[in-house]
């Protein structure tokens, strides 16, 4: 059964870096899957991806050695077994406000003893190139288990979210956690109380041996969070990074009307 690399990296402390999915195109993501990410996610909370898009783009992102893995529409168990089922290595789980809600997640992706995921058919066992019998038998260890920290009730009661068992990863939403302390919602946002809260992740995940992660819109943004000590890393989405290079490219075309 193949290994999770996302994971093998963040338990040994070094960077995974990737992007969202929002398009929901095969070729896109085919383009994007051969330029070095370490993984691609599918963003199924926002936009129009649906369970049948998501198993299509895992299959794409499965001839390469990318890890595939989707950001579920809520934390409910029905959405992150199907979307398991169709071949992701790991889930994301947006809003996580408390430790039940993290313990929730936790459970939905493991199965019996240590969960409640149901068993069921599906292509994970294709997805991780081994039979359904070694899936099911080792499918708790490989999974990764990233919660979205993108709330100020996130933010007090981290020791409660991030000390709970199977969180491999804690990853902020910079638009919602800015909202959510009232300020104008950015990515890659520099405001003192922003900086405050995502410093505490940092420090909170460390202490729990979780990986902490962020959202950013450029390279440059990227590296300043990796200094700060963040390594589940993302970095813009398809779309975003579509638009740029073409802007780039069309802003030094001389045109002449």
């Amino acid at each position: 059964m193949r290994e999770n690399p996302v994971k093998q990296l963040l338990k040994a402390g070094k960077p995974a870096v990737g992007t969202w999915l929002t398009l929901g195109d095969p070729l896109a993501t085919e383009s994007l899957a051969h330029l070095g990410f370490d993984w691609l996610n599918v963003d199924m909370e926002h936009g129009s991806i649906d369970v049948r898009d998501t198993r299509t783009l895992f299959q794409v992102i499965n001839t390469t050695d990318v890890v595939p893995t989707a950001r579920v529409p809520w934390n409910d168990h029905v959405w992150i077994k199907r979307v398991l089922d169709a071949g992701a290595y790991g889930i994301v789980v947006p809003m996580v406000r408390s430790r039940e809600e993290a313990e929730r997640a936790v459970a939905a992706c493991r199965y019996p003893p240590d969960g409640i995921r149901s068993i069921g058919g599906g292509r994970n066992s294709f997805a991780f190139q081994t039979t359904q019998a070694e899936y099911l038998a080792h499918a708790n260890d490989r999974l990764l288990v990233v919660v979205q920290i993108e709330h100020a009730d996130a933010i007090r009661r981290l020791d409660d979210i991030l000390s709970v068992p199977g969180i491999d990863a804690a990853f902020i939403g910079p638009n919602d956690l800015c909202a959510s302390l009232g300020l104008p919602p950015s990515i890659d946002c520099d405001h003192p109380d922003f900086e405050a809260a995502i410093a505490q992740v940092v420090t909170v995940s460390r202490k729990y041996g979780v990986a902490p992660g962020i959202h950013t819109n450029s390279g440059a943004a990227l590296n300043n969070r990796l200094e700060q000590g963040f390594r589940y890393m993302g970095l813009a989405n398809d779309q975003r990074l579509l638009s740029k290079g073409v802007a780039a490219e069309l802003g030094v075309v001389r045109r002449e009307r």
